[in-house]
């Protein structure tokens, strides 16, 4: 008799057991922060489902405490902005100011198109003027590919967006402004090769469009929230989660983002990773939020909380904010 395979993947935690992997936290020096689920976009693989009716949005208060954590936290060197369209957040400006300030790394995930929208005329500058790093989403170099992922009329304004960001220097030798792009697939596949995409991005854009940029970061599309729901709807869901568990890296789970990365919520709540905060799992099985710790390093000795969609940072190469792992 033939085996069946089972509809659903082994648990994660089996999985790190089989491959007599332990995943501790390490010490914490990433601080990723979702200022709110507002976008102008509806990009159909949001994880958190971004758009524009959603009103969830983190308020001055919280903006405060946050800043007040990072100023205790000399070991965290790294404050990464995310949303939604970060910039839509009314505090945006002055998060990033403060964080400068302390000396941090401030990254803004910018999905590009938000930098033309009411009262975004002079964002760009701002970023290059607190230097901040813009990791910014551009899932293919044609416009086809873009539009089908990120709705129509996305391309071209992302493409003007990254000219404005080259003329103010960013990804420009010696400017010290950094400008990398993420990729994330079409549909129910693993992303290609980062090194190899990379140089294909560099090529295209820089002969049909003029456009230069510092690292291309690949990333896999969570099964999770839109992208969950399109798996399901075109019959895929199983065989996405087989493909994940079968191209299972034990290199690539060492280096998840997780162990050295606190994930905070626009409400406050603290998470593992953003994949965790979408899915509502809390940090060490516990709902707790930036008020409910003294200090950033309170948190280093929680487990971390994996579920099934964990495979996905862990197939492959790997996946993370910083793209590929191994």
């Amino acid at each position: 008799m033939n085996a069946v395979r089972s509809l659903s993947p082994p648990s994660f935690a089996r999985t790190l057991r089989e491959h007599r992997l332990a995943l501790p936290r390490k010490p914490l020096e990433i601080l990723q922060v979702n200022v709110g689920k507002l976008c102008d976009l509806a990009c159909q693989h949001c994880h958190v489902e971004a758009g524009p009716k959603r009103t969830e949005i983190m308020q001055a208060t919280t903006v405060e405490r946050i800043l007040q954590l990072l100023a205790d936290a000399p070991a965290v060197h790294t404050l990464d902005l995310t949303g939604g369209a970060p910039e839509l957040n009314p505090h945006f400006r002055t998060l990033v100011r403060e964080a400068r300030a302390l000396g941090k790394t401030v990254i803004d995930r910018c999905n590009l198109t938000v930098l033309f929208r009411p009262g975004q005329a002079d964002t760009a500058e701002f970023l290059a003027s607190q230097g901040v790093k813009v990791v910014a989403s551009l899932p293919c170099y044609s416009k086809a590919n873009v539009e089908q992922q990120r709705g129509q009329h996305v391309f071209d304004p992302s493409l003007r967006a990254l000219h404005q960001l080259n003329a103010l220097g960013y990804a420009r030798a010696d400017s010290g402004l950094e400008l990398d792009l993420v990729y994330n697939p079409l549909g129910a596949t693993l992303p290609p090769s980062q090194a190899a995409l990379e140089v294909t991005y560099r090529r295209e854009l820089a002969e049909h469009f003029g456009i230069v940029f510092n690292r291309l970061f690949t990333i896999t599309n969570m099964p999770i929230k839109r992208f969950l729901h399109l798996l399901e709807r075109e019959g895929r869901h199983e065989s996405y989660m087989q493909t994940l568990l079968d191209a299972f890296n034990p290199q690539a789970a060492l280096g998840v983002m997780c162990r050295n990365l606190l994930s905070v919520s626009w409400d406050g709540q603290l998470y593992d990773c953003d994949f965790n905060q979408a899915l509502e799992l809390p940090l060490g099985g516990q709902q707790r939020s930036v008020w409910d710790i003294a200090s950033l390093a309170d948190v280093e000795q929680e487990p971390i909380t994996f579920d099934s969609h964990c495979y996905g940072c862990t197939a492959g190469a790997g996946s993370s904010c910083g793209g590929s792992l191994t």
